[in-house]
């Protein structure tokens, strides 16, 4: 397999999509604004390029997986604005509010390119294990001809036009966000009466409390293990976000409501490059005296 394919963002999530990406075979081309990320990417086999224009210039399908929504429109009108995008894909696995996401398909669609909406739920490790959950917005034709790629990197359902893959990852967060908060309940919880609480992600897996953020969080939160698999500024963005896209529409929240406080709080008290497992430490730990 010889395709190359163009990769911006190189932080924890890129890390794990290229590398993904090389052991399948791909040749990968990547840029990050970051130059101990470029250095990084390099040393796995990624041929780092100048600019993203210079990545555009070399691959036929590009994908984006940056932190914020900035971010992504500034990459987009780069990549516009570089004359190689006719007939190109790009591909944003980025968690990009639905209103740019318009926008920049659009921007896309002008210079003769096709825009897919792609955000992911997995984090790294599921990223580089090619087990992420992928939720597609776009056109048909296009997600179904950037399908082998996709499927290589996680199981892809394509949820509809431009802005359903983002609308579908805000159902993601506003399960999987809360859930961090529910969890580190149930572990003081588990404290307070003398519980083995290495235990309870064993003991609950069979039952209707079991999810992934109690199987791969909790244990965290039991270790008091922080060291960024995520960082608490995303998961934050990330609230703020639905915060936001549900205000437009005027849903109520209440739980989702209750996280972000938790989330703004935790990074207001100088936590944002943790990860996001210690919001456990909000809750105060059991008196055992």
């Amino acid at each position: 397999m010889t395709e190359a394919v163009g990769f911006i963002g190189l932080g924890l999530m890129g890390t794990g999509f290229t590398s993904r990406l090389l052991a399948a075979g791909y040749k990968v081309v990547g840029f990050d604004l970051d130059e101990d990320r470029r250095q990084q990417a390099q040393d796995r086999g990624v041929e780092v390029a100048a600019s993203a224009s210079e990545v555009a210039m070399k691959s036929d399908t590009m994908a984006i997986c940056v932190t914020t929504t900035a971010a992504v429109a500034a990459v987009v009108e780069e990549l516009a604005g570089s004359g190689q995008i006719e007939g190109k894909r790009i591909i944003d696995f980025s968690t990009t509010e639905m209103e740019t996401t318009q926008k920049v398909a659009a921007l896309m669609a002008e210079a003769g390119g096709h825009f897919i909406d792609a955000p992911v739920s997995g984090g790294p490790p599921a990223a580089e294990a090619g087990t992420l959950a992928i939720m597609a917005g776009g056109d048909t034709q296009a997600v179904e001809a950037a399908r082998p790629l996709l499927e290589t990197l996680g199981r892809l359902t394509h949820m509809g036009p431009t802005g359903a893959g983002q609308a579908t990852k805000l159902v993601n967060q506003a399960l999987c966000l809360t859930n961090y908060c529910i969890v580190a309940e149930g572990l003081r919880l588990a404290e307070a009466y003398g519980v083995d609480a290495r235990k309870v992600p064993e003991a609950l897996e069979p039952g209707l409390g079991n999810s992934a953020v109690l199987q791969n969080i909790f244990p965290r939160m039991v270790e008091r293990d922080y060291a960024p698999r995520g960082y608490a500024r995303q998961i934050l963005k990330d609230l703020e976000m639905l915060h936001e896209a549900t205000r437009k529409q005027h849903i109520a929240m209440p739980m989702a409501a209750t996280a972000t406080t938790l989330f703004r709080l935790l990074v207001a008290q100088g936590h944002s490059e943790l990860d996001g497992a210690a919001v456990v430490t909000l809750y105060p730990e059991p008196d055992k005296s």
